[in-house]
This record gives C-alpha cells, structure tokens and sequence, in this order.
C-alpha cells in the first residue's frame, strides 16, 4: 500500500484525479498531514467519511514512534532514539538556539561512509530513508517539545547524497507554504563529498546550504580518516562546490573535525589555508566527539584557537561550532550503537 504522507502536493493532486476525487482536496488533506501532522485518516474532520473511507484503502501512513528519548542537564538539548515501522532506529536531536529551534535528522539508517572518527558508520549500512521518515522525525520533535522546528540540517546518520530523490522530495515538501513551510535558506545539507550528486544538486538549484566534510587538510590525510576520499579527490570536491557556488549563488560551509595530534598542528592549518584560499565559505571547527571504537581524541581548545588564528591571519573565515547535548552522546550514532548492543 503506498505511503500517503511520501507524497508532494503536485503528487497528491494527480492521485485525486485517478481516485475520482476533486483536485482541491488535495490541499486540504496536505493540510492535515503535512501543516496538521495527523497519523491517521479519522482526524480529518473536513474529509467526508466517504472519502477518508476511500482513501484508507489506497494509502497508508507512515508509522514512527520516540522509543528513548534523553534530555541534556547543561543546555535544553534532546536526544530522540526513534523507532521506524520496519524495526530500525534511527536517531535525531533537537538544538535550542537564539535564533530558533533545530532538529538534526538521520537520512539513512546506519552509514556505508565508514568514516574513522564517526559513529554512525560503526554498525553499517541498513537503508535508505523515505522522504516522510525524514518529515516524522521533525513532527515527532514538533509534537514531544511542543515548538516549531525553523531550521534543519541533515546531519544526523547517513550520507544525504547517496539518498539523493528521497532527501529532495523531503525539501520539497518541508519547505511547501502549505505544510511546515521552512525557508530552504534555514536548511542545511551535510555531504562527505559525493561528487556527481553535488553537481546534480547544484543542478536542481535549491537555496540550501551545503556542508562539505572536509576534515583534512590534504589528499593524504583525508583518505586515512574517510575512505570515501580514495574515490572522490579533494581537487574535484572542490571543483564541485565551485560549480554548486556559481549556479547556486550559495556560499558553502566546510566542516573539519578536529582531532587530537592528527589535523590539529600550524602545518595543517597553514595546509587548510592554502587550499581554500579565495573561496566564498566558512570553515567551521569541529572538537571531535570521543569515539571509543576509534580511539580518537578532540583537540585542547587551546588548540583549537591557535588553528583558528592561523586560519584568520590567512584570510580564513573560521567558527568553532559549541558543543551540545555532551551529557546524552548528542553526536549521532553513539546513543543508537550502545542500544543495539544490548
């Protein structure tokens, strides 16, 4: 039975004309489901019985419920273990900031990156995610906190451009004026650098930020942490977000995990400067989370501060990211690791 919260507008309006449905019901049950966040036909109170009887023949909803849910004592951080209707879990965080609420969400379950200092890749690669998996997680969040998700970055398990249609159907529909209505500019998409799909997505052209996880300031340095690195090399990631900055108008964000005695020296610094002299981006400075299946450590923040003042003395636009939600292993994967274990 297909899924009627996988469904566009556009997608819902063609299904009314093959059930016999006028086309203007459409909107009003993407309302329901999308604006309203219902589980079930039944809610649909301005849906004739006729139709909801109709309906609940054609098309299922899709079902997902918060199997552990941890609250942070430092800051107002929540860390959700869902649990889909297959059996897998998945894991999101909610992130409380000035400028408004965040939810972090997986686009896969489990990871085939197999990043070195990354938890989520540990127990491997189960699959994809459905554009509504990814949409309940943020109603799920909506609905326990009782406040309303303005930014959303896909950074949770997973690599969102090996689950390209899913995670651009997903866009689509999260940022419809009809449903949650999230400007695309308040969205995030975090990318280990998958190369052809950062062209495609450049190509689509939605004004999202892109996030590419570059964490190393060479070739050779990069394939020892991200195995990926072997088949996409540093020279055509960054030809790519040259490529998905000119078509976009986007200023892109590298991400860079700092790690203890690996990336962390004025070499690499100096290194990290060099490659990305003269490009429209942020760097931004990641204390690596203690991966104990790694053996990795984050650098000192004292540190941390001297890269970032090389960097700066460079041209270098560089932020250190806050941490959060270090209390409940708000770092995706962890939390999801430990469970699967018992």
């Amino acid at each position: 039975m297909r899924k009627i919260d996988d469904l566009s507008f556009e997608d819902l309006k063609d299904e009314m004309f093959i059930i016999n449905e006028p086309k203007f019901k459409a909107g009003q049950i993407f309302d329901w489901i999308h604006k309203k966040t219902v589980d079930s036909f039944d809610e649909m109170t301005n849906i004739s019985q006729k139709t909801r009887a109709e309906l609940s023949k054609e098309y299922e909803f899709t079902h997902a419920v918060i199997e552990l849910k941890l609250e942070s004592k430092l800051d107002e951080t929540k860390k959700y273990v869902i649990k889909l209707e297959d059996g897998n879990i998945i894991e999101s965080v909610f992130l409380k900031y000035k400028f408004g609420n965040t939810a972090c969400i997986s686009s896969q379950v489990g990871c085939m990156m197999g990043c070195h200092f990354c938890a989520s890749t540990k127990r491997g690669f189960t699959r994809n995610l459905s554009a509504a998996e990814m949409l309940k997680q943020i109603y799920l969040i909506q609905k326990d906190t009782n406040e309303k998700i303005s930014n959303v970055v896909i950074m949770g398990s997973g690599e969102p451009l090996e689950n390209f249609d899913n995670v651009v159907r997903f866009l689509n529909i999260i940022n419809d004026e009809r449903g949650q209505n999230i400007s695309m500019r308040k969205i995030t998409l975090s990318t280990s650098g998958i190369v052809p799909n950062i062209y495609r997505l450049a190509d689509v052209n939605l004004p999202i930020t892109l996030a590419v996880s570059l964490h190393a300031p060479t070739q050779e340095k990069r394939e020892q942490i991200m195995p990926i690195a072997k088949k996409y090399k540093v020279t055509d990631i960054l030809n790519a977000c040259d490529y998905y900055l000119k078509t976009t108008g986007r200023r892109l964000t590298f991400e860079y995990i700092m790690i203890m005695g690996f990336n962390d020296s004025r070499e690499d610094a100096e290194n990290l400067s060099r490659l990305l002299k003269n490009k429209l981006a942020n760097i931004n400075l990641i204390p690596c989370n203690y991966i104990k299946e790694a053996g990795i450590k984050p650098s000192a923040d004292a540190d941390i501060m001297k890269f970032k003042k090389v960097l700066a003395d460079n041209g270098i636009n560089a932020t250190i990211r806050r941490e959060l939600g270090s209390d409940i292993n708000a770092a995706c994967g962890q939390l999801r690791n430990d469970l699967l274990k018992m």
